[in-house]
């Protein structure tokens, strides 16, 4: 049994059923969504670039002979090797048995308990997180360009986006594109009322990376109008502001979180091993020691990588571990020994948005500029599960070409929508005011 539909839980299935015979096993997949979500254009979705609905695949289009179980995972009993699972659409609990279970749940925002921050953030980690994001874009710029009030029409035309990491990095760049790109339609806006600043607690951009691609990024974004704030780390939030460590306040309406993660918190309660993060201790080839028929892998585990510390939690590790994974499965299963997983980063990469972007290549060579974001865009586009998601997406980039992006408030994103995507981040249920009923 696999428990997860991301990028690990999916590769896993798959590698499974290339590997196993009809009727030698049953593979069983648990996700609480019936799709698989391309998490690196997050932030292409939240600015309008790229379609809501072209960054996902369904799950069944990817699997043959996997079970599928569209339901969320509650309680996990390892003693009786049972997992409680509640139904996505009806809401019926059932106790699944299993006796092999990975555990690939991924993560969650963590806002480390900081004062109203979890009241008032706004993550960018699911699909309904980057669709209620780019209605909150556009829903800022309407209300801004119809209210004379000096003062809530600078709160709302200041955007604030705590990380300075890959996606922080990510959504600033695009977040600016489109601004530029629609400020045209919105008369009362002037281009310079429009504030969007970046704040990361290091004193670098893209921290663990090496220095000339943060430089570049902070760089670039700044001369883009960005305001970069680094070594100063948030204390607390309001429905109206932001306070940093230093006493320093920004009025805002909207902070934009990607600050940290935490695992799932489906695995806090179990006896499993955990690291001081919460993620699961594992063994070189997955599995959880001290608990046999037990691996993890992906976000939600420390995973060694030989040398004394552990893999990143990247799509691109993930995509990597669950072959191996699931080879180490059938291995068990075939009565042979387990292999340790070992992977080289084959580089990191960050867009910027404006045909820009930094790279990171095998030997700790730097790319930037317009080739590293032509190298960005190749292979998250060649990355793509399916051909058909592969076209769409590139016509979504062409059009962006030759149009602006769309102003269209989509109402769809409802307070109860808000409420569980806050939910599935890791935050408190959502009772924003600029949320539609």
């Amino acid at each position: 049994m696999i428990l997860g539909g991301g990028f690990a839980g999916v590769s896993v299935a798959r590698r499974l059923e290339a590997r196993l015979h009809p009727g030698e096993a049953e593979i069983v997949l648990v996700s609480r969504e019936n799709f698989m979500l391309f998490t690196p254009m997050l932030p292409e979705v939240s600015s309008g670039e790229l379609d809501v609905r072209h960054v996902v695949t369904p799950i069944r289009s990817q699997l043959k002979r996997t079970r599928f179980i569209l339901a969320d995972a509650r309680k996990l009993d390892v003693a009786a090797k049972t997992i409680e699972v509640a139904h996505t659409l009806s809401g019926e609990v059932e106790t699944l048995a299993y006796d092999q279970i990975v555990l690939a749940l991924g993560s969650s925002t963590s806002t480390f308990g900081l004062p109203g921050v979890a009241e008032h953030v706004f993550a960018l980690k699911t699909l309904e997180d980057a669709g209620i994001l780019r209605n909150r874009f556009v829903w800022l710029l309407e209300l801004a360009d119809s209210i004379s009030d000096e003062a809530e029409r600078a709160r709302l035309l200041t955007v604030v986006v705590v990380g300075g990491g890959f996606t922080g990095v990510e959504a600033t760049g695009e977040l600016v594109e489109l601004f530029r790109s629609v400020l045209r339609f919105y008369p009362h806006v002037r281009r310079q009322e429009v504030r969007v600043i970046l704040i990361e607690g290091g004193p670098t951009l893209l921290p663990g990376l090496p220095e000339k691609m943060g430089r570049y990024s902070a760089e670039l974004l700044r001369k883009r109008g960005v305001e970069i704030l680094t070594g100063d780390g948030v204390a607390s939030a309001d429905a109206t502001s932001i306070t940093l460590q230093s006493g320093k306040r920004i009025d805002t309406r909207t902070i934009v979180w990607s600050a940290g993660v935490k695992p799932a918190a489906t695995l806090a309660d179990t006896p499993l091993p955990h690291t001081k993060r919460g993620a699961i201790v594992v063994d070189g080839d997955f599995r959880v020691p001290g608990f046999p028929g037990v691996w993890a892998l992906g976000d939600c585990a420390s995973i060694p990588d030989g040398s004394g510390a552990t893999y990143p939690p990247t799509a691109q590790h993930a995509i990597r571990e669950g072959p191996a994974l699931a080879d180490n499965l059938v291995a068990v299963l075939h009565g042979r020994p387990t292999r340790p997983f070992r992977f080289r980063s084959l580089g990191m990469m960050a867009s910027l948005g404006g045909r820009k972007a930094v790279a990171q290549l095998p030997g700790d060579r730097v790319l930037t500029g317009f080739l590293a974001w032509f190298l960005w865009r190749s292979y998250y586009l060649l990355r793509l599960p399916s051909l058909d998601r592969r076209l769409r997406v590139a016509f979504d980039w062409t059009l962006e070409l030759m149009f602006p992006r769309d102003i269209a408030e989509l109402r769809v994103y409802t307070r109860n929508a808000q409420s569980s995507a806050a939910a599935d981040a890791g935050l408190p249920p959502r009772t924003d005011p600029a949320a539609h009923v």
